[in-house]
Formats: C-alpha cells, sequence, structure tokens
C-alpha cells in the first residue's frame, strides 16, 4: 500500500468522469439508486472467499479512514518505532501483539474494528464500481455484507495493495526483527510473507471511494 496515493490520480480521474454524470455532491452506482458522496480514497481490510458477492463476518473487518502506506514505517527503522515506545512519525501507536504489514514491507497503523454498517462505493481500481453494504450486527454480533450487482468481492480488491496481520504464536514471538526484507515487494495478489513466530492472516483490501448520505 505504499505511496498508493499517487495511484489515487487515476481515482480522481474516475470521480471527474462519475460526477459530470451525476454532479459534484452525489453519486449513484448500478442498479443501486443509493445517493454517494464523493470522499477522499478510504480503504477496508476485508476477510471473505474472493468468488463470494455476499456473505457473513463482517464485524471481522476493519477500516482505514487515511491510507496506511505513507504513514507506515519501513522494517529497517524498526529499531527506531521501538526506542520510540512504539509511537510513530505520524504518532499511531505500533501494538506488538497486533501489528500489519504492506506489500512493501511497510508497518502500517492497525485499522479500526469494526467497521460501521452502512453503504459504501467500492472499487478495485480496475473495472468494477459496486455498492458494498454492510448490515448492523444481529444478537450474536454478526454482520452480514453484500455487493451490488453481482460484483464479487475479487472484483473489487485493490489487487496491488497486499495487507496482512500478524500476532504471535506464544509470548513476545512475534515481531518486526524477524520479517525478511528480501520478501518485499510482494507482487499483485500474491500471498503476504509468512514471519517466524507469527500467526497471519491475510486481508483482501478494497478502496472507498463514496460513502452513502446519511452514513
Amino acid at each position: 500500500m505504499k505511496r498508493i496515493f499517487l495511484a489515487t490520480a487515476a481515482l480522481a480521474i474516475t470521480f471527474l468522469a462519475v460526477f459530470l454524470m451525476f454532479g459534484q455532491t452525489a453519486m449513484t452506482a448500478g442498479k443501486d439508486q443509493t445517493k454517494f458522496k464523493r470522499i477522499s480514497p478510504q480503504y477496508i481490510a476485508a476477510l471473505s472467499d474472493p468468488k463470494a458477492t455476499s456473505g457473513s463476518g463482517a464485524e471481522t473487518w476493519g477500516y482505514w479512514r487515511l491510507d496506511p502506506g505513507p504513514r507506515g514505517v519501513t522494517l529497517s527503522r524498526y529499531d527506531r518505532l521501538k526506542a520510540a515506545g512504539g509511537v510513530a512519525p505520524t504518532k499511531w501507536q505500533f501494538d506488538g501483539a497486533d501489528w500489519w504489514l504492506e506489500e512493501h514491507g511497510l508497518i502500517m497503523e492497525r485499522p479500526d474494528f469494526p467497521m460501521a454498517a452502512g453503504k459504501y462505493l467500492v472499487t478495485g481500481d480496475r473495472e468494477t464500481t459496486a455498492v458494498l453494504t454492510v448490515h448492523p450486527k444481529d444478537v450474536g454480533g454478526a454482520q452480514r455484507w453484500e455487493l451490488s450487482d453481482g460484483a464479487t468481492i475479487y472484483d473489487v480488491t485493490h489487487l496491488a495493495c497486499r495487507s496482512a496481520r500478524y500476532t504471535p504464536m506464544t509470548a513476545n514471538s512475534c515481531s518486526p526483527e524477524k520479517a525478511q526484507q528480501k520478501s518485499f515487494p510482494v507482487r499483485p495478489g500474491a500471498e503476504m510473507p509468512a514471519v517466524e513466530g507469527c500467526n497471519k492472516q491475510d486481508y483482501a483490501v478494497l478502496i472507498v471511494i463514496g460513502l452513502a448520505e446519511g452514513n
């Protein structure tokens, strides 16, 4: 996700085209006629079968309101991060029991969990833009979700962005110091590398380009 803000120039062009069609303050997508407000790109860390068009488990999805790539810390500067008490230059707090890497080997801030219920206009910055509906939690705490127009999670995944969460297998066993810089960058669509002593969970990254009015 490093320097993803450079790639958002293409998204800006997409915004312009959409707003010329639907106006500068709101837009609609596909068969879903919900009006969406333009936002600077935000990001979802999603766990799902790439072929799924709907499902449960959105309570396990995270949300970045700011691009975490440019706010990240390189693996080579982990010692400085540790010496600073885990406080990154952009003021987010590193958690040694729950930390994230992106495709260039940048240590990222963790997203917010869980993401809020609502409707989001999402894209993988390829061919497909769809409405993602995240439902409120049910009595058991689970959240259902679905994508509009038959889109799949794969269709709206930004393949160039790789993101993984690392947690300790045993107490104090998992550290960015054990990550191998030679494993990066990770090619688009590939799994993130394992890190000795860590459990790893890969997440798909969805780009949010609009929020439903009233979200």
